[in-house]
């Protein structure tokens, strides 16, 4: 892809997450896509039912986005969400997207943002004191995944050294 269309396609997708339309978004990722985030991290279909669980249960939410980046077959994007977690909790997170992208289609996205600021504000006083504790993010990726009917989350893989 050139950067021109690589732009084209961050357009279109960021659109559609700012439009709601996560059928759209799904059509965009490869088959055997990966998608990481501090929450998910998911393959293949699972990542268009992350969105369509995300967007569908979302409360007065709003989405901006700025694209940093758009080069052969790769972006940056940083986008901003808004909007009422559990339908009360107001949170604004914004988020650093690396997309690579072949043939037109996203064969892998990794998404990252301040977990322990997110926390804070999507669960209030649990959140301040446990977000950045690395079993407070595996529960919260567990109750994600179970609430959206995806699989549980995978482990980090750990590098040993010799």
């Amino acid at each position: 892809m050139t950067p021109f269309e690589t732009r084209e396609a961050l357009v279109r997708f960021y659109d559609a997450l700012v439009r709601r339309d996560p059928d759209t978004m799904r059509a965009l990722y490869a088959e055997s896509a990966r998608f990481e985030d501090p929450i998910f991290r998911l393959e293949g279909a699972d990542i268009g039912r992350m969105w369509k669980g995300l967007l569908g249960r979302a409360k007065n939410f709003s989405a901006s986005y700025t694209i940093a980046q758009a080069g052969s077959g790769h972006g940056t994007v940083e986008w901003t969400a808004r909007y009422l977690f559990g339908g009360k909790n107001p949170v604004v997170n914004v988020i650093l997207s690396d997309l690579r992208w072949k043939d037109g289609l996203i064969v892998e996205q990794r998404d990252n943002f301040d977990f322990p600021r997110w926390a804070a504000q999507a669960m209030g006083t649990p959140g301040r004191l446990f977000g950045r504790f690395g079993w407070f993010q595996r529960a919260v990726a567990r109750k994600a995944a179970q609430g959206l009917g995806l699989p549980p989350p995978r482990p980090l893989s750990v590098v040993r050294s010799p």
